[in-house]
């Protein structure tokens, strides 16, 4: 607001002290010339008296010469006023009109609509840096969850086209510099409110500037990443960035745990969104060569997984002089022409990688390679998501989207933090374990894809069960997996993970007995969700379920239902849940 007024009184200055000045002129003259009255005597008019002709004069509303009839004196003076307040009052009201339509005001105004918005919000929210393709993925994501969302982004069509998004809630959106330490503050970044700050633009720089500013300004807040370089991630690191997320990397350990377990590839897939069942495990081929099109980012995170697998791929790469060179298997070339694929040895490749930075390219990779051998296990890198019909349509067995996987897992990190845990646990566990609660849970949900959610049994979330294990009633997790209407018909639903005082227990045996302050994770349909929330905060649905009885809910119901007996049921209802 300082910043408009500042631009407010520093363009219109001239303008205003013209003005006064032409006024205190007009009037001024106005008071030095002769008048007339009706019996002939000379006066002067006073101050008060030509201040008020002056002011409807120089308006051109109309106007009668007061108090008497002027001389020709004071009719000249008048003319003369009458055409300077004019012009100087065009000169103002012109100049008042292009501050209005400049820019820089346009953008002070904005700005400052947006951040008092933003100091208004009454509801935990997250401040996304960047509305590009990953940006707007996670936005929806988290709207659909209705979670509150602010959006920077350097690009004002991208604010603008936010605008234009069909999106659950209404999410504030600021045209600016992440970078900018006054741009995120406008945003919220100590609103008490704001519970994460992720950045999210295509600069590494820009990125490390807004996890450096966040963690200076606001140490506790969480604060997540997107980098695609070494290096950068260890200086993020440095100064403790929660979650830096580089999705080269992620996607070859995505690979990795493919080719090692394909269950618990599959299983990961499933419960984070990236794949619907049913389908099949993929079966990355784990020996023979492999031909990498494209040593930049993704190509190098690629070739250096597959060696650590055994594996030692081929490189064809059209710029070595810009990526680098592998230490073993090069071929110079796009791979788009046959010759190059031969050379690389396709007819004795078992997987290739189409991993350039142009979709085309990789497009004409995949199809040139299958006509000189069609078994191939491809891989594909999109890079823009307004080509996903022709991807969907080549139909490549793994597709690596940088945005959708950095959107993916920051949606799972800020959505349910318990299934980045429980995935991380499961990579520890056999493969044959992994498809075993792969079936368990496509019996439970079938084709749909699961719902995920967190139970934390505190007074807020669980405030039945709360109550209960605070008087040492015994609840255990069957009970929390059992249908509110017909007790003895169990949920289709089950418990991933149990987190109790720093301690965390996947799949947790159902006799275990639940504690306040317990964090479960749970996946089963979504009516099953719904349901357990009556047993999570309705007393008398969780009481059906521990004992069997019904209890009526209505004083009057009681009455009637008890022949009038009710005063000692509301006592013992009382007892129960402290009037609850």
């Amino acid at each position: 607001m300082h910043s408009i007024f500042f631009l407010i009184f520093r363009r219109m200055r001239q303008p205003l002290l013209t003005l006064v000045l032409t006024y205190a002129v007009a009037i001024l003259g106005l008071t030095l010339m002769p008048g007339q009255d009706d019996a002939g005597n000379v006066w002067f008019m006073d101050f008060f008296n030509a201040f008020y002709f002056v002011s409807f004069m120089a308006t051109t509303i109309g106007f009668g010469e007061i108090p008497y009839p002027f001389t020709d004196a004071q009719r000249l003076w008048v003319t003369f006023s009458l055409y300077a307040t004019v012009v100087v009052w065009i000169y103002a009201l012109g100049t008042l009109l292009s501050l209005v339509q400049d820019k820089t005001f346009q953008q002070a105004l904005t700005e400052s609509r947006f951040a008092r918005r933003v100091h208004r919000m009454r509801e935990d929210f997250y401040l996304v840096c960047g509305y590009g393709e990953t940006g707007s993925a996670l936005t929806y994501a988290l709207t659909e969850r209705d979670r509150s969302v602010v959006v920077i982004d350097i690009d004002p069509d991208r604010v603008n086209m936010l605008q234009l998004e069909n999106l659950r809630q209404y999410v504030p959106a600021l045209q600016g510099d992440a970078s900018r330490p006054k741009c995120l503050l406008e945003a919220g970044l100590k609103h008490a409110r704001c519970k994460g700050v992720v950045a999210l633009t295509n600069v590494n720089e820009v990125n490390l500037k807004v996890a450096i500013t966040s963690k200076l300004l606001h140490p506790e807040i969480k604060v997540i990443c997107r980098s695609d370089s070494h290096d950068v991630e260890e200086n993020m690191a440095s100064f403790g960035t929660d979650y830096i997320i580089n999705p080269f990397d992620t996607f070859a350990n995505h690979l990795a745990t493919a080719l090692q377990a394909p269950g618990l590839y599959l299983l990961h897939s499933w419960l984070t969104g990236e794949r619907r069942l049913p389908e099949a495990p993929i079966y990355p081929p784990t020996t023979g060569r492999w031909i990498i099109c494209g040593f930049g980012r993704f190509g190098r995170a690629i070739y250096r997984r597959l060696k650590s697998e055994g594996i030692e791929p081929v490189v064809i790469e059209s710029k070595p002089e810009m990526t680098g060179m592998p230490e073993t298997g090069f071929v110079l070339g796009r791979g788009t022409e046959a010759d190059t694929l031969l050379e690389a040895g396709i007819d004795r490749a078992v997987g290739l990688v189409a991993g350039t930075d142009n979709d085309a390219n990789n497009l004409s990779i995949i199809m040139t390679a299958r006509q000189l051998r069609s078994d191939l296990f491809v891989i594909l890198r999109q890079n823009h998501k307004e080509n996903q019909a022709i991807v969907d349509a080549v139909q490549a067995d793994m597709v690596m989207h940088p945005s959708a996987i950095i959107a993916n897992r920051i949606r799972v990190l800020l959505g349910t933090p318990l299934l980045y845990q429980f995935t991380s646990l499961a990579l520890h566990q056999h493969d044959e374990w992994a498809r075993e609660l792969v079936e368990r849970l496509h019996r439970l949900v079938g084709s749909e894809n699961p719902a995920i959610w967190e139970v934390l049994l505190d007074k807020e979330e669980a405030l039945a069960v709360y109550d209960a294990v605070m008087k040492g009633r015994k609840v255990t997790l069957p009970h929390l997996l059992s249908d509110p209407g017909e007790r003895t018909r169990p949920l289709p639903a089950i418990c991933l993970l149990l987190k109790r005082e720093g301690q965390r227990l996947v799949l947790p045996a159902d006799d275990l007995v639940l504690k306040a302050g317990d964090r479960l994770l749970f996946c089963g349909r979504h009516s099953a969700r719904d349901r357990m929330d009556w047993c999570l905060q309705n007393y008398h649905a969780l009481k059906y379920i521990l004992t069997g009885e019904i209890v009526s809910a209505g004083w009057i119901w009681r009455r009637i239902s008890r022949g009038g007996n009710s005063t000692s049921n509301d006592k013992q209802i009382s007892q129960d849940h402290g009037e609850g």
